[in-house]
C-alpha cells in the first residue's frame, strides 16, 4: 500500500520552527550587559561566546553534512535538537556556576554544533519537496532564521528582567528543545518519483519547464570543481560585507548620521525585518529570473550603496540604503542552498551545502574585525566600506565567471542528450 505523502507546506513550517529556534543565537546581544554586570566579565569576553557559537556552525554544518545525507532529515534534526537545547540549558549551569568556560562549551561549543546541524537539515529535504519552487522553499526555512532575534529578544528581555539569566537559559533551552524535537519529527524526505499535484500536468502541456539539475555530484566530488570556489567565494564576500555592517550599523548611524542611541537601536531592530524578508523575497525572485541573475544582481547594488554610503548625510537615505544591503545579506543565504542545487543536484545537496557554509564561518570573524581595525587606524568606518565595495567588483567578476563553467556544463548536456545518452555529467 503507497503511503500517502505528507503535506510538504507543513514541512515547510517544521523547517521554519528548527531555525527560528537555532536563529535565536542572533539575540545574544541581550545576554551581554547582564552578564558583564552580574560577574563583571568584559564585554570581549562575553562576545566570543557568540564568535565560538558561529565558529562550531560553520565546522559542524561540513562536519556534519554527510550525516544529514546518511541519516535524513528527522535524525538530523533530533540531534540538533539535543545539542541545542543542552547547550542553552547547560548554559544556565554555567551561569550557577560563574564558570565562562563552561558558557563557551554549552552556549558555543554544543550549541554550535546544534546550529550547524539544524541549519542544514531541513534544507535538502525542502528542496525535493519543491521542485518547482526551490528559491521559496528554502527562503521559507533561512527566512525563519533570519526573524529569529526580532521573535527572541523581546522574550529573553523579559525573562531576564523578572526570573534573570540563569532561568532565562532554562526556560529558552527547554522551549526550544521541545520546538526542534516536535519540528524534527515531521521531517522526511519525498518518496521516490513523488511530485507536486498537477506538477507532471503542467509540465506536459508545456505550461512549466522541467527544470534539469546541471549535474549530480557528491559532496566529495563537487569540491573538487572550480565552482565550488567560485560559490565559496561569493558567499564568503557577500557575508563578510554584510556581518560588517551588522556590527557597524549603530555607531555609524550615531556617528556619521547623527542619529541619538535610542533611533539607532530602533534602526538595528528595523533593519533585522529586513534581513528575514530578504531572504525569502530574493530567494523567490531567483526561482524567476535564475541563482546567477541572482548573485550578480546582490553584487552590482552593492557596489554602488557601499560606495555611496561614506558619503551619505542623509538619515532617510542612509536608512534605506541600509535596509537594501540587509535584504541582500539575507538573500545571500537563503539562495545559497538553491543555487547548489542546481549546479550540483540534490544527491548529497546537505553536505555540499555544509561544506559552504564554512565561509560564513569565515566571514563571521573576518568581517567585523576588519571593520573594527579599520575603525581604529581611521577614526571611520567609511574607508572600510570603500575596501568592501572593491571586494563586491570581485565578487561580481566571479559571478560572471561561473556562468562560463555553467555553459560548458550545459553545452555538455545538450551533446550527451542528443547521442542518446541521458545520463546527467559529473563534471
Amino acid at each position: 500500500m503507497k503511503k500517502k505523502p505528507k503535506n510538504r507546506w507543513l514541512i515547510a513550517l517544521s523547517a521554519v520552527g528548527i531555525h527560528i529556534s537555532i536563529g535565536s543565537v542572533y539575540a545574544w546581544s541581550n545576554f551581554t550587559n547582564p552578564l558583564i554586570d552580574q560577574f563583571g566579565w568584559t564585554t570581549s569576553q562575553v562576545q566570543l561566546t557568540f564568535s565560538i557559537a558561529i565558529l562550531f556552525l560553520g565546522l559542524s554544518a561540513a562536519f556534519f553534512g554527510s550525516f544529514v545525507e546518511k541519516y535524513g532529515p528527522r535524525k538530523a534534526g533530533l540531534v540538533a535538537a539535543l545539542f541545542f537545547g543542552t547547550g542553552i540549558i547547560g548554559s544556565g549551569f554555567a551561569v550557577s556556576a560563574s564558570s565562562l568556560p563552561m558558557l563557551y562549551v554549552f552556549y558555543g561549543a554544543l550549541g554550535g554544533i546544534g546550529l550547524g546541524i539544524g541549519y542544514i537539515a531541513p534544507v535538502s529535504t525542502l528542496v525535493k519537496w519543491f521542485p518547482d519552487r526551490r528559491g521559496l522553499a528554502t527562503g521559507l526555512a533561512i527566512m525563519g532564521f533570519g526573524f529569529a532575534a526580532a521573535i527572541s529578544s523581546p522574550i529573553m528581555e523579559k525573562l531576564i528582567t523578572t526570573v534573570g539569566v540563569e532561568q532565562t537559559f532554562y526556560t529558552l533551552g527547554a522551549a526550544y528543545l521541545i520546538i526542534m524535537v516536535l519540528s524534527s519529527l515531521y521531517l522526511e524526505k519525498p518518496q521516490e518519483g513523488w511530485s507536486p499535484a498537477g506538477f507532471e500536468e503542467k509540465v506536459n502541456s508545456g505550461k512549466i519547464e522541467r527544470k534539469t539539475d546541471l549535474s549530480q555530484l557528491t559532496a566529495n566530488e563537487a569540491v573538487k570543481t572550480k565552482r565550488f570556489y567560485y560559490l565559496w567565494v561569493m558567499l564568503f564576500i557577500n557575508v563578510t560585507c554584510g556581518i560588517a555592517i551588522l556590527s557597524a550599523a549603530k555607531p555609524m548611524a550615531i556617528d556619521s548620521i547623527g542619529m541619538t542611541t535610542v533611533q539607532a537601536a530602533a534602526l538595528v531592530g528595523v533593519l533585522g525585518i529586513f534581513n528575514g524578508l530578504g531572504r525569502l523575497g530574493w530567494a523567490t525572485i531567483s526561482d524567476y529570473i535564475g541563482r546567477p541573475n541572482t548573485y550578480t544582481a546582490f553584487f552590482v547594488i552593492q557596489i554602488a550603496l557601499f560606495a555611496f554610503l561614506p558619503f551619505t548625510t542623509n538619515a532617510i537615505f542612509f536608512q534605506i540604503m541600509l535596509a537594501i544591503i540587509y535584504t541582500c545579506y539575507g538573500g545571500g543565504f537563503a539562495s545559497i542552498p538553491a543555487y547548489i542545487a542546481d549546479i550540483f543536484g540534490t544527491k548529497q545537496l546537505g553536505a555540499i551545502h555544509g561544506y559552504i557554509l564554512t565561509a560564513w564561518a569565515a566571514a563571521g570573524l573576518a568581517g567585523p574585525l576588519f571593520a573594527a581595525f579599520m575603525k581604529d587606524k581611521t577614526g571611520s568606518y567609511e574607508s572600510s566600506l570603500l575596501f568592501f565595495a572593491g571586494l563586491f567588483i570581485v565578487a561580481l567578476v566571479i559571478s560572471l565567471v561561473i556562468r562560463l563553467d555553467i555553459r560548458r556544463l550545459q553545452t555538455k548536456n545538450k551533446e550527451m542528450a542528443v547521442s542518446g545518452n541521458t545520463e546527467v555529467v559529473s563534471d
